[in-house]
């Protein structure tokens, strides 16, 4: 074994420094220091002793082999240990290098850990100013008590009546179907419903908060001979405070505008001159509230010309119903694109996201779930932006909108005192119906004209005959449930009507698919479907139900908040809802009904079945329901919405655009060398880039 003569080196060199020289840690040899070593002995330095107890435990043998070959390939002692001592002290700084990389890893780590700990520190002190539904699961402390937190920033102060004279003029954009104050025509066409009511509530509900002096709530002017001629009106009052002067109240303003001029047509009434208030100054919006994709893309173009804030609320966004609808796998990406002009959708929802300074939400669901398909919106760096231009950090050139959850309120005006439920329908009508039968509603005689036994509880469904509504699985739920056939009824009110075939196409096709499931399961006697009835009957319609001791179900594919299922528990009515959307955080909060999955016809029957079987049940849901329905009322909704808005970016309205550095958010370095890009739009001239205008605007100016 000549090629292993190597070895035998190693063991006389160990043999002669001796096993009280080593060192061991935890079974292993420790590399000890230079200096050390000299001071054990007395001798003369060796560097092969050196080589043995310092280096030869801690590199690769391989290697160690190599270098004791050139070693003893050397003619004489002396300049073996000359080549040895060099080799020796080479390896010794390595060593020596490798451990200060070591040491210096070591402090970096150290230091990262102390970061964290600061800046998990400093982020509890911060978010601690943010809602308590706004924290991390984990970040709780559970040996501290829970308090009840408000849903707003603990550091905003809550909208008062009390509040110190303000003058606010707010405007609300919705062109989305068709608008007026009474009578609306709500489930007329698949863009006229229930958003279309809150934007008229909340125009009303807001002019009648103090500090605020006149709301208008600007929509598109149709005249047609296919509509009311109310829709054409320029101008329409909804509601002027009794203390109120001048032109102060809630009003409709429609404007004449067209697909190329939407943008130009609102933004000269804006800068139309105003009535004079505040102090004799001109009335500028104090903020631009634009509702649904279309008014949001209007309103992000008028906030950027006026230099006001926008607030936007999506109601019902496309990603979410693109996603739905491939879901249901009945389209290819390109025909839902082709009916629904989906993608355009989108491009106004992602235009105006990235234009508003706040996006008004239903449900923490509809943040987290829907507005987190949006490439403008990423929750955990909104968050992150909110903090550190709180604790004025730069953020870099980033701008995110805040997202606040603020339920919908409630008119509960027309929410009449309880009835008794120990007398039923039976008794009301009595043995001798004609006797009685002035003293009913009409629509309850509308109704029960297609039952054939009416005391049964009824099942309400009041929608539009969209197909995202999902009308047509409840009624297969229902017909293919025997057991709920023998105990309910159904009654389904799907907007008005005079001929489905004049209706548009998506609302003819389930009306009619209605009518086959109807002839199909022989639901005869059991489902009412009436061709009319008045928005003012809406309320007589869940007394009905309620009075029958029946239940309301909304089992659309994705409901984004769900106002009828507030307004049926103010009735007194316990419900069924999709999980899919709002109705999760309104059931959780009136804790009156049950959720279901909107796919699953078992699931909506067992569910409905449950309510109406159980007497116990129905009524604790309903107990709960009118005890919890105080939280969804307009005076609180407008209280939390005030007080957010109040926090909105400060700006000062122009008639020019001019972008100018923003305190709280300095410009970031990179973006500095093109400050001097920006674009001044003026009204009256053409908008050019870089502050360019016409020579005869020049003149004016």
């Amino acid at each position: 074994m000549a090629g292993n003569d190597w070895i035998n080196g190693y063991l006389e060199a160990i043999l002669d420094v001796g096993s009280s020289l080593r060192k061991r840690n935890d079974g292993k040899l420790k590399i000890a220091r230079f200096e050390e070593s000299k001071e054990k002995e007395d001798k003369s330095f060796s560097p092969t002793k050196y080589f043995v107890e310092e280096v030869i435990n801690s590199f690769d043998e391989s290697d160690l082999h190599r270098t004791w070959v050139k070693v003893i390939a050397t003619r004489n002692t002396r300049e073996r240990s000359n080549r040895l001592e060099n080799m020796c002290w080479r390896i010794w700084h390595l060593a020596r290098k490798k451990k200060k990389i070591a040491w210096d890893d070591a402090q970096r780590l150290a230091r990262r850990r102390l970061e964290r700990e600061q800046g998990r520190n400093d982020a509890a002190d911060d978010l601690s100013e943010l809602s308590e539904g706004e924290k991390e699961k984990g970040d709780s402390n559970p040996s501290e008590p829970v308090r009840d937190f408000t849903r707003i920033n603990s550091e905003m102060q809550i909208w008062s009546d009390e509040e110190k004279p303000r003058r606010l003029y707010i405007v609300l954009i919705s062109i989305h179907g068709l608008v007026r104050g009474e009578n609306m025509e709500l489930g007329r066409d698949s863009d006229t419903g229930g958003q279309v009511k809150y934007v008229v509530e909340l125009a009303r509900a807001l002019a009648n908060t103090k500090g605020v002096y006149r709301v208008d709530l600007l929509t598109r002017q149709i005249s047609s001979p296919d509509v009311d001629s109310s829709y054409g009106e320029p101008i329409e009052m909804l509601s002027c405070p009794p203390d109120g002067s001048g032109s102060c109240g809630a009003y409709i303003v429609r404007i004449p505008c067209g697909p190329a001029t939407s943008n130009q047509s609102f933004l000269l009434f804006l800068q139309s001159p105003r009535e004079q208030v505040n102090g004799g100054k001109p009335t500028w919006p104090y903020v631009i509230h634009g509702h649904y994709a279309d008014a949001g893309e209007v309103a992000s173009h008028l906030s950027g010309a006026l230099n006001v804030p926008m607030v936007l609320t999506g109601h019902s966004l496309g990603r979410n119903k693109f996603e739905q609808l491939l879901k249901q796998g009945r389209l290819s990406r390109e025909d839902i694109n082709a009916t629904y002009k989906i993608m355009r959708r989108i491009e106004a929802e992602e235009l105006g996201l990235d234009a508003s300074e706040m996006v008004v939400t239903s449900t923490k669901q509809e943040i987290e779930e829907q507005w987190g398909l949006y490439d403008g919106f990423d929750l955990k760096l909104e968050r992150k932006l909110r903090v550190r231009r709180r604790r004025g950090v730069s953020c870099l050139g980033r701008n995110m909108p805040r997202m606040v959850v603020i339920p919908p309120g409630m008119d509960f005006s027309y929410v009449t005192k309880q009835d008794s439920l120990e007398g039923d329908l039976k008794s009301l009508i009595g043995s001798d119906r004609t006797q009685t039968k002035r003293n009913l509603p009409p629509i309850w005689s509308e109704v029960m004209r297609f039952f054939t036994n009416p005391h049964k509880p009824t099942i309400l469904a009041l929608s539009r005959p969209d197909p995202k509504k999902n009308v047509t699985t409840l009624l297969k739920a229902f017909g293919e449930c025997q057991r709920l056939r023998e105990l309910a009824n159904l009654t389904l009110i799907l907007g008005n009507r005079d001929d489905i075939e004049e209706m548009s196409n998506s609302s003819s096709v389930v009306l009619t698919t209605v009518l086959k499931l109807i002839d199909k399961y022989d639901l005869y006697g059991q489902v009412a479907y009436p061709k009319h009835h008045k928005q003012s009957e809406v309320p007589d319609i869940y007394r009905l139900a309620a009075k029958t001791k029946g239940v309301f179900i909304n089992p659309a594919l994705v409901e984004p908040f769900g106002l009828t299922l507030i307004e049926a528990a103010a009735y007194g009515l316990p419900v069924v809802a999709t999980k899919n959307g709002g109705p999760v955080d309104i059931l959780k909060a009136l804790n009156n009904g049950l959720l279901v999955d909107p796919h699953d016809q078992k699931a909506i029957a067992d569910a409905l079945l449950k309510l109406v079987a159980d007497k116990n049940l129905w009524t604790e849901c309903r107990k709960n329901g009118l005890k919890n329905i105080h939280r969804f009322s307009w005076p609180e909704h407008c209280r939390n919405y005030l007080s957010h808005v109040e926090h909105c970016r400060n700006r000062h309205p122009t008639s020019r655009l001019e972008i100018t550095p923003i305190p709280e958010e300095p410009m970031s370095d990179s973006l500095k060398d093109v400050e001097d890009l920006s674009l001044r739009f003026s009204i009256e001239g053409d908008p050019k880039l870089n502050g360019e205008l016409d020579a005869a605007t020049r003149q004016r100016n």
